[in-house]
């Protein structure tokens, strides 16, 4: 019964895009069907397929392994804080930023990262018969993030109709950072981390072509570039900004989990006061129920997945993780699953700013305030790929 109501589901989430579209006799629904059967095949190549798990499990180890590595240079620096019983947050998931980052970088700066996102990108333009630059733009997301992939693509943001810059917004509510992988496998199943990745790629295109088509000519749809060979920056001034940069990811993500864990504990005082059962969690629980109890779940476990789908929107996914990864081993494989991959973007309240935020300093007014007109759709496209990319998956995790 369960995996009928997931199926169900799957059906109820794509109809919620469909009512929600922009223009309904412009989807293309070949398209959609392609990519749908794609992440189908995804999640099943992934989850039980012997050579997919084992591609998942060795990526896995790898990201682990890097990590460790960090911890090398962590230990120089802060010997006590390292090869702990207990490590906190702070050492144990934002410090290696400071050598994933300029490792991807560094991948950048050598034209690796660029050739790998380029072919992968005409790879499912070809397969899905989607516009170039955005199967492009939706792999170069995964790779360097939102923000960072509609920075390095500025010249073509320039030149796009604002239509185009809108549905570029609303897939950019989708991604993960490469860079944040290995930080998210310390913290939650690492196998559904990896999952969720390619999944939320191409749901991002699905989402996007329902809620927002946009039909593109021939002679405008080009394949962006990253970076510029002319006047490149030396190595190593190149190699310290990045690792500037990384230091300032983690104030941000550690400024914002700090800010967000305290300000919904003052919430939750101020409910309190109300009537001492309310919460933000079990505010959360309620609104989301429906939404969670249709992944195919128990009504004990659909009401504890949408408390933490509540939280989630509303703060970020480290928040989440840091709450339920402890007590991840508690749950059912099935739960597992598909709360984690569900945590695995970055829609939330918080990156809408930073979406817009970004549009308004690449692009001109007429672009920018297309996207901050529609920061509700920006908003429901993440979350619909969210629950997309959770309920595909768990078709297949029992």
């Amino acid at each position: 019964m369960y995996l009928f109501i997931n199926c169900i589901g799957i059906f109820v989430f794509l109809g919620l895009a469909f009512l929600f579209s922009k223009s309904k006799e412009e989807i293309r629904w070949r398209s959609i069907g392609v990519l749908f059967g794609m992440n189908l095949f995804i999640a099943w190549f992934l989850t039980q397929f012997s050579i997919g798990r084992e591609l998942v499990s060795i990526a896995a180890a790898g990201f682990v392994w890097l990590v460790d590595v960090a911890y090398t240079g962590i230990a120089f620096a802060f010997p006590d804080w390292v090869h702990v019983p207990q490590m906190n947050f702070f050492t144990s998931a934002l410090l290696p930023i400071l050598l994933v980052v300029p490792m991807f970088d560094l991948l950048t700066y050598c034209g690796i990262l660029p050739w790998i996102i380029k072919w992968i990108g005409r790879g499912l333009a070809f397969l899905s018969h989607q516009a170039r630059f955005e199967s492009f733009f939706a792999i170069e997301m995964m790779f360097l993030g939102n923000t960072e992939a509609l920075a390095v693509s500025r010249h073509q943001l320039e030149t796009m109709r604002p239509e185009r810059g809108l549905t570029l917004a609303m897939m950019s509510m989708s991604c993960v950072t490469a860079s944040l992988i290995g930080v998210y496998t310390k913290m939650m199943p690492a196998e559904f981390i990896l999952t969720a990745v390619p999944l939320n790629v191409v749901n991002a295109l699905i989402v996007s072509s329902i809620l927002h088509p946009v039909w593109v000519e021939r002679e405008e749809d080009t394949i962006a570039k990253i970076g510029d060979s002319e006047g490149k920056e030396p190595l190593f001034s190149f190699l310290g900004n990045s690792i500037l940069g990384a230091g300032r990811l983690i104030l941000i993500i550690a400024a914002n989990v700090i800010a967000f864990v305290a300000l919904a504990a003052l919430v939750d005082k101020l409910l309190g006061i109300v009537h001492p059962a309310l919460s933000l969690e079990h505010i959360f629980g309620v609104i989301m129920f429906p939404f969670a109890w249709l992944m195919g779940l128990p009504s004990d476990e659909a009401f504890q997945f949408a408390q933490y789908m509540g939280t989630k929107i509303v703060t970020n996914e480290f928040v989440v993780m840091l709450n339920a990864g402890p007590i991840m081993d508690t749950f059912s494989r099935h739960l597992q699953g598909t709360l984690t991959i569900f945590v695995t973007s970055f829609a939330n309240f918080s990156t809408v700013g930073m979406i817009v935020g970004a549009f308004k300093s690449l692009t001109n007014k007429e672009k920018s305030d297309m996207v901050a007109s529609n920061v509700g759709y920006m908003l429901l496209s993440g979350v619909l790929v969210s629950l997309l990319s959770a309920a595909i998956a768990g078709l297949f995790i029992w």
